[in-house]
C-alpha cells in the first residue's frame, strides 16, 4: 500500500507544469509526470529523484480517451492505489479575430473546448472513481483569469476556460460531499513558455521591443506584476494541505485571493 501521498500532473514537461511537478515533490509528494512526449518528462522525473523525490513519466494525450485511461491507470499502478492529487494543467491558448479575415481564420473553438474542457473532463472521468472509492483527494484545474473575465482576441481560450470554471464548479457541488475537494487556480498572465509566445506575437504584429511587450503584459495583471510559474505552483500545494478551502484562487501577480466558496456557492 502507498505510504506517500501521489499526484498526477497533466502538462509536465515545462512550464508551470514541470514548476508544479518539482514543488509538490518537494515537499514529499510522488508525482507521475504526464504529457503527449515522454523526452522531456524522463528527465524531469530524473532530476527530481537526484533532488531526492520520487516520480515517473507515462505518456498522455488529454485529447485522447484511451490514452488518458492508459496513463491513469499506469499512475495508480505505480503508487499501488488511488491518487490522492490530480492537477489538470495541460491547455492551449491560441489568439485569432473573433471574425475570419482573408488569409487568416477565426477561433478554432472545438479544438479549445477538447484541450481545456475535456482534457480534465477525461482525467477525472478515469481518476476520480478510485479517489471517491479511497475516501476523496484533491483535484486542481490550473484554468485563467480567462475564466473570470473576457481578453480580445482569445475568444476560443476565454469560452474554454469559462466553461473548464462552470464544469469544476458544479462537479464539486456533485462529488464535494462525497470526499473530493475541487480547485480552480485562476492566475491572471504567467510568466511562462506560453505567454513568452504571445509576447513574440506581439513584438512580431507591432514593432514593439521584448521589453515593451512583456510590460505591456505585467501591466494588465492586478498586481501589476507577471504571475510567477512558481506561484502556481505554491496555490496548488497550498491547495493539496488544505491551506485554502475547495474553490476558486485568483492570483494577480502579488497575492493569492481566494474569491470563491464552494460551500458559500451551494448556500446562494
Amino acid at each position: 500500500m502507498q505510504t506517500r501521498p501521489t499526484a498526477l500532473v497533466t502538462g509536465a514537461s515545462r512550464g508551470i507544469g514541470a514548476a508544479i511537478a518539482r514543488t509538490l515533490a518537494a515537499h514529499g509528494i510522488d508525482v507521475v509526470l504526464g504529457a503527449r512526449s515522454t523526452s522531456a518528462l524522463e528527465r524531469l522525473a530524473a532530476e527530481i529523484e537526484a533532488e531526492g523525490g520520487r516520480a515517473t513519466a507515462v505518456e498522455l494525450d488529454v485529447t485522447d480517451d484511451a490514452s488518458v485511461r492508459a496513463a491513469v491507470t499506469a499512475a495508480q499502478e505505480w503508487s499501488q492505489g488511488a491518487l490522492d492529487l490530480v492537477v489538470n494543467n495541460a491547455g492551449i491558448a491560441e489568439s485569432a479575430p473573433l471574425l475570419p479575415r482573408a488569409g487568416r481564420p477565426g477561433p478554432d473553438y472545438a479544438r479549445h473546448l477538447d484541450v481545456n474542457l475535456h482534457g480534465p473532463r477525461r482525467v477525472v472521468e478515469a481518476a476520480a472513481p478510485a479517489m471517491l472509492e479511497a475516501g476523496g483527494g484533491a483535484i486542481v484545474n490550473v484554468a485563467s483569469s480567462a475564466a473570470l473575465r473576457g481578453y480580445a482576441y482569445v475568444a476560443a481560450y476565454c469560452a474554454s476556460k469559462h466553461a473548464l470554471l462552470g464544469y469544476t464548479r458544479s462537479a464539486a457541488l456533485e462529488t464535494g460531499p462525497r470526499g473530493l475537494r475541487w480547485f480552480a487556480i485562476c492566475p491572471h498572465y504567467v510568466d511562462s513558455p506560453m505567454l513568452a509566445a504571445s509576447i513574440a506575437r506581439v513584438v512580431e504584429a507591432t514593432g514593439r521591443t521584448l521589453e515593451e511587450a512583456r510590460a505591456q503584459f505585467a501591466a494588465q495583471n492586478p498586481g501589476g506584476a507577471l504571475v510567477s510559474e512558481q506561484q502556481v505552483a505554491d496555490a496548488v500545494l497550498a491547495a493539496h494541505r488544505g491551506t485554502h478551502v475547495p474553490g476558486v484562487i485568483e492570483l494577480d501577480g502579488v497575492h493569492a485571493r481566494q474569491i470563491e466558496s464552494w460551500e458559500a456557492s451551494a448556500r446562494d
